[in-house]
This record gives structure tokens, sequence and C-alpha cells, in this order.
């Protein structure tokens, strides 16, 4: 299951990054951005290296200036995939995070968010994060789903899934190469019932949406891209 892609540029995690704060919600901690009383809300699931990742607050504070209720909640409980580790594998540390364990506590934060008013919510996940996202939209529990380069979703999995739904993808991706997501974009369109999009990134690798180097132009200018098709879809379906 591993790859190196997956773990490759691992961010320094900063406890007190962004411009939001750091609260108890729904049974975790969880970053949290935004107009508190917002109808609006983002939800944001994040890759294997947790909630504290610069790159992905700032994302956050980002759909926040857009209007949105944004939440990053730390489904590792604090314990982020640490490749310098040599006693643990990528395989050990995803046997202690199970996908289905971490759905089930997604769902309580979607619930969370629903009891103080919020009506409509639109998720995102990134690498590891996006299999969180598609058990979501397999059922009714957020309006839109947004996956930046996916790992490990399956053909059938995306076939389950009910609600609108962009695949922003790399051309560069070892885990979930061009062909694979133009295999899910097709399988998408045929179904009509599902808002679908489809967009390959060309001259970038897995993870570049929120692993960029912040001092690197180029290749913050190529994360923003992909970031705006988020927010533009989510404008178009969380409103």
């Amino acid at each position: 299951m591993a790859n190196a892609q997956c773990c490759a540029n691992a961010p320094t995690l900063s406890s007190t990054c962004g411009a939001g704060h750091v609260e108890e919600f729904g049974g975790l901690k969880n970053y949290i951005s935004g107009p508190s009383d917002s109808k609006l809300a983002i939800l944001l699931v994040s890759d294997v290296f947790g909630y504290e990742a610069p790159n992905l607050r700032l994302l956050a504070d980002k759909c926040a200036a857009a209007g949105y209720l944004v939440v990053v909640p730390d489904f590792l409980h604090g314990d982020p995939f640490d490749k310098s580790n040599p006693n643990r594998t990528f395989q050990a540390w995803c046997d202690a995070h199970p996908i289905d364990k971490v759905t089930e506590t997604a769902i309580s934060v979607v619930e969370a968010l629903k009891a103080k008013g919020v009506s409509t919510i639109g998720c995102a996940g990134f690498c590891w994060g996006a299999q969180v996202v598609v058990k979501l939209g397999q059922h009714p529990y957020i309006n839109a789903a947004v996956l930046l380069h996916p790992s490990f979703v399956t053909l059938d999995e995306i076939l389950a899934v009910k609600v609108p739904i962009s695949i922003l993808g790399a051309e560069n991706d070892q885990i979930s190469p061009p062909e694979l997501l133009k295999q899910f974009g097709k399988a998408l369109e045929a179904k009509k019932e599902v808002d679908c999009f489809l967009k390959i990134f060309p001259g970038v690798s897995h993870g570049w949406t929120v692993k960029y180097p912040s001092d690197d132009e180029e290749a913050v200018k190529r994360a923003a891209e992909a970031h705006q098709d988020m927010l533009d879809w989510f404008a178009k379906f969380i409103c």
C-alpha cells in the first residue's frame, strides 16, 4: 500500500500556524477558521501528515475568506505519519487509522456542524484523506465532494458516490495516475445523475496542492490553481 509519493515532502508541522484556532468539536480537536455563524461549511480531510500542516491550514483560511466555516479535524488524534521512524512502517500506521473508523468520526463532525445550524457542507480530501470523502459522499452526509490527488480509491467506490464530485489529479502520479482518474471521470459521466468534474494538472506530482514549497513561486501558483478549482466547485454546490 505504501508509495514514496504519498510520504514524500513531509511538511514541518506547527500547532500554532494559521489565522484560525483549535477547539474541541465533534469529539476531537479541530482547526477552525471563518465565520462561526455561517450556514455553509467546508470540511477538509488531511493527508497522512495531519491537520497541523501549514499549507493545509493556509488553504482553510483561504476558504474561510470566501465566507465558509472551515473545519480541519485531527482525525489522526495527534498521530501523523512520521517517515523518520524506522520502527513503524506506513502499513502499520494505516492499520492504526482504519478508514472506516475515521469515517465514523467524520460523520460525528458533520452531525455536530448540522446541530449548530450548518445547512450545507462541502468536503475535500487530500491523498489518504480522499478515501474518507468518498465514503461520506456515498451517503447524504455532505452536499459536494472534491478529491485532490486521491490515494487508494477504487472505481467501485467512486461509482457509489451520490453527490457532485470534482477530481483534481496530477500528471505525475504513481498512486492515482491520469489513466485511472480518466476512468473514474468516464464512469461518472455515464451515470449522468451525479455532477462531476475531472482535471489533470500538467507538470505536477502527487501532493502538489498541499506539499508545495512556499518559496517556490511556480509551485505556489500551480497549487493555487487547484485551490481555486476546488473553491469554484464549492461555490456551485455549497450555497
